[in-house]
């Protein structure tokens, strides 16, 4: 059943949305509603503990359930808490825990970094932590850049850090994937001081890389003019339909998300943006942060919340547009 919000969105969408009021009710961060605030804590063991993540990860033997016998060579990473398995790892697999994971980012609080929310993503088989860092303007933008440090316990990663720029004004991330500068690494898990100031320096280096990359590339994009003609043919690009292949529902949503994506365009918040290729990028962005789910699954707000940290790969592709447009 949809939500009373999406109702009015698809009503919109019948409209043509002929009355542009705010795109999508009450635009927010794609992390509201997750995890906890720690806004004040002195330290990451501190911020874990205050977003109930201070629990720690142990090993044990793996038996088949048939016979009792053991089975060789892994280990199931399991919750002390409530003995909750994470991940199945081999042997050799070496646990980090959270607080060892995060230690390294009490150093980044001395360079203007506050931690502001912590949580766990797939019943704690990811930790994440978010830190806020002094909100920038880059090419007569506001912009507060954003730090989203993860760890994983199923064996499939680990130690991540990747930086989202949220424009402060309507809220939609701008984290694209720049070919200047990355937005996302690893870090090593170490536990001695030079390792974790070493992988303090690496974030703050690579952070200052990617804002002033980001800065020349929104200066970039400004200056190349779009009509909304122009913006309506791009959106037909990016959101392709295949009269061959797609099935008359599928060819249905696709026209409505690209109405979706025209009212992002025209939406107030971008009315007071050049009609730009930069406008194309944020009016993409706003529509991918914050479009209305068709299904409410129970992991759809951490799907879109993990994004941030994989990428987002409407965002990368009307980057990639963009890149051709303003060559």
């Amino acid at each position: 059943m949809m939500t009373n919000n999406m109702n009015k969105t698809m009503e919109r969408t019948t409209n043509r949305f002929t009355n542009v009021e705010s795109m999508f009710d009450a635009r927010k961060a794609p992390w509201d509603g997750l995890g906890k605030e720690v806004i004040g804590a002195v330290d990451s063991a501190q911020a874990l503990k205050l977003a109930g993540l201070d629990w720690k990860v142990v090993q044990q033997n793996i038996t088949t359930a048939s016979s009792g016998k053991l089975v060789d060579g892994f280990k199931a990473n399991i919750r002390d808490i409530d003995q909750t398995v994470l991940g199945i790892v081999t042997e050799k697999y070496k646990v980090v825990q959270n607080d060892e994971a995060f230690a390294f980012t009490d150093a980044l609080l001395g360079e203007g970094v506050k931690y502001e929310t912590a949580g766990a993503l797939a019943r704690g088989k990811k930790i994440w932590l978010l830190a806020k860092l002094e909100g920038r303007n880059l090419a007569g933008e506001k912009i507060d850049p954003y730090l989203v440090f993860t760890n994983a316990h199923d064996g499939k990663g680990s130690v991540r850090v990747a930086i989202t720029p949220i424009r402060v004004w309507c809220q939609n991330t701008l984290n694209l994937a720049l070919k200047r500068a990355s937005r996302s690494w690893s870090c090593t898990h170490v536990g001695n001081i030079n390792g974790k100031l070493e992988d303090a320096r690496m974030t703050i280096m690579n952070t200052e890389n990617y804002l002033g990359s980001l800065e020349s590339e929104f200066e970039n994009m400004k200056r190349k003019s779009l009509t909304k003609d122009d913006m309506w043919n791009l959106t037909k690009q990016l959101l392709p339909i295949d009269e061959k292949k797609d099935s008359e529902r599928k060819a249905s949503d696709i026209q409505e998300d690209r109405q979706l994506l025209m009212n992002c365009w025209d939406a107030p918040d971008l009315q007071q943006t050049e009609k730009s290729v930069f406008r194309f990028v944020n009016a993409v962005s706003d529509f991918s942060t914050h479009k209305p789910a068709r299904r409410l699954t129970n992991t759809y707000q951490e799907n879109r919340f993990m994004k941030i940290v994989e990428g987002d790969n409407l965002i990368d592709q009307a980057y990639r547009i963009a890149e051709e447009l303003i060559k």
